[in-house]
């Protein structure tokens, strides 16, 4: 019988860290299954250094966060609005990777064992309340997880296609079954879309989250497309919650979040952009905080579109663009020309790996073998929630132009177009994807992005031998052996130049001075916390 993680009933002790004002993480440990960030538990809370000065905190003040996301799909907790309902303290999983220490620690689960090659079963802990003041049971959980499972489309994380049941077995037992034997149950279960609801949010024709979280803070209004605000979980399970509240603000637009932190309108603003730094970096009231992020910004190229379905092309397309020359200008040196789908330090990273270097001559050779010839534009999308992708794709179009490749550029909200990327109804995007987003190992993103089948496969990509070699990574505990097979699934996207990977990315994000206990999540995941405060102003 396999046990992953320790078998805990309690919650692990405090472990409190110095940030100082600018926070580095390296991804260089082969233990660590995904990027080492400050963040751990305390007693049954996180906890983290304090941001700010040292006056007391006031129990009644309440922040503003700028995110750079809106929900959509109606809170649903297969889809991103999941990212939102964690961030803002309301929703809480089963178990929480924990980046300091590089595994699953317990949340709402205190214990789990593998019981059989195909199940694992999960102990709920005891005394904890939903704010509709039901309990949270092994019969509530099942409910909500099964709700995830049960979508018309599942969350990548957790699907069909992973795991097969969920029931419980008694009030404390949660069983998760498993089509195949999987090592990662316990990762799939630290996904923000397995949170869990009580059993009062699936009432209606749509999930509704608010009152029916277990977290720290609960929402209580909302502004479509615009904010959500918060209220204190009075009865918070995991100890007193220090602030009276919190507004999210959904604000699409990098200058404006820059903006709003630095005039004071909003407390914490998340992923900043590089343009912004220098007037936020020589701010004595504002923090910059930095971390290492397993992100990098990618120009999907539609693979099951001509002339993207011809690989000479696309290697054309990866040939003619000086990746060096973009990191230090439009990311002005705040990241790095990327060697492929994996950052170099990672510890799946294919060995030897090297950033591409421009090479125009050998671009229009392989135009000249794909048998390209110029007569439509192709089209390039930049998504406007990533402020400087309009740069990095006047960049590109000018380094294409100069092989013979016509560009015209779009800028455009992910949401409005994410229809079209699913369904290939498109040329180039722009965009970017967290490796460890989905899971806290690379199998989610690897999976649902470039298996023929995957949920989330924006390159329209299909090869026999890269899902045979996912397929075996799926069922293989070894973790070196695990990453082993990771490289050898990365080598095949690069050979196959799928999408030219063009800079690994820092996630950059800003706090006001003042604002105590704050913690930079690189995955944002986990902002606004219970110890999170502000003192009297």
């Amino acid at each position: 019988m396999a046990v992953i993680g320790p078998i805990i009933s309690v919650c692990p002790s405090a472990e409190t860290l110095n940030l100082g004002g600018s926070v580095r993480f390296s991804l260089s440990s082969s233990l660590s299954l995904g990027l080492v960030a400050l963040l751990s538990l305390s007693g049954c809370g996180f906890s983290g250094p304090t941001a700010g000065n040292k006056q007391a905190a006031d129990t009644n003040q309440r922040i503003v966060v700028d995110n750079f996301r809106a929900p959509v799909a109606n809170w649903a907790l297969e889809s991103d609005a999941a990212y939102i309902l964690s961030l803002s303290g309301c929703l809480e999983t089963l178990t929480r990777y924990d980046e300091s220490q590089g595994k699953i620690v317990p949340l709402l689960a205190t214990e789990w064992k593998q019981s059989s090659p195909l199940e694992w079963d999960f102990t709920i802990r005891e005394g904890v309340k939903f704010q509709d003041g039901s309990e949270l049971t092994a019969e509530a959980v099942a409910g909500s997880l099964q709700s995830v499972l049960g979508a018309a489309v599942p969350a990548r994380a957790f699907n069909p296609k992973v795991v097969s049941g969920v029931k419980a077995l008694d009030d404390r037992t949660v069983r998760v079954t498993t089509p195949t034997e999987s090592p990662l149950v316990p990762y799939r279960l630290a996904s923000v879309n397995t949170g869990v609801l009580s059993p009062a949010a699936f009432k209606g024709g749509t999930v509704d989250p608010f009152g029916h979280c277990t977290g720290p803070f609960k929402p209580v209004s909302e502004k479509p497309k615009q904010s959500l605000t918060l209220d204190r979980n009075e009865a918070y399970w995991g100890g007193d919650v220090k602030l009276a509240g919190a507004e999210v603000r959904f604000i699409t637009d990098g200058a404006t979040r820059t903006a709003q932190i630095q005039t004071g309108e909003a407390d914490i603003s998340l992923s900043i952009p590089v343009s912004g730094l220098p007037a936020l970096e020589g701010d004595g009231n504002v923090k910059v905080l930095k971390a290492d992020s397993p992100r990098t910004a990618t120009l999907y190229m539609n693979n099951g579109r001509a002339p993207f379905d011809d690989v000479d092309f696309r290697k054309a397309v990866s040939s003619a663009l000086d990746l060096e020359a973009l990191a230090a200008s439009v990311y002005e040196g705040a990241a790095i020309a990327a060697n492929g789908p994996f950052a170099p330090s990672e510890p799946w990273a294919i060995e030897g790996a090297e950033a591409p270097k421009q090479d125009v001559e050998g671009a229009r050779k392989l135009l000249a073998s794909a048998g390209y010839t110029a007569s439509r534009p192709l089209e390039i999308i930049a998504i406007v929630e990533r402020a400087e992708f309009a740069d990095v794709a006047t960049v590109i179009q000018e380094n294409l132009k100069a092989v013979g490749v016509p560009v015209k550029i779009q800028t455009k909200e992910y949401a409005a177009v994410e229809p079209d990327l699913l369904s290939g109804n498109y040329d180039m995007v722009l965009s970017q994807r967290n490796r460890l987003i989905d899971i806290a190992d690379p199998i989610g993103f690897l999976t649902a992005d470039y298996t023929c089948d995957g949920t989330y496969n924006l390159s329209h990509f299909c090869n026999a031998d890269y899902d045979k070699t996912i397929a075996q990574a799926a069922t293989t505990a070894d973790s070196e052996e695990r990453y082993r097979l990771y490289a050898k699934a990365g080598q095949i996207l690069q050979d196959q130049a799928v999408n030219v990977w063009l800079v690994n990315e820092q996630a950059i994000d800003a706090v006001r001075a003042d604002v105590q206990n704050h913690v930079q999540d690189p995955l944002s995941r986990y902002v606004v916390r219970a110890e999170t405060a502000k003192p009297g102003s």
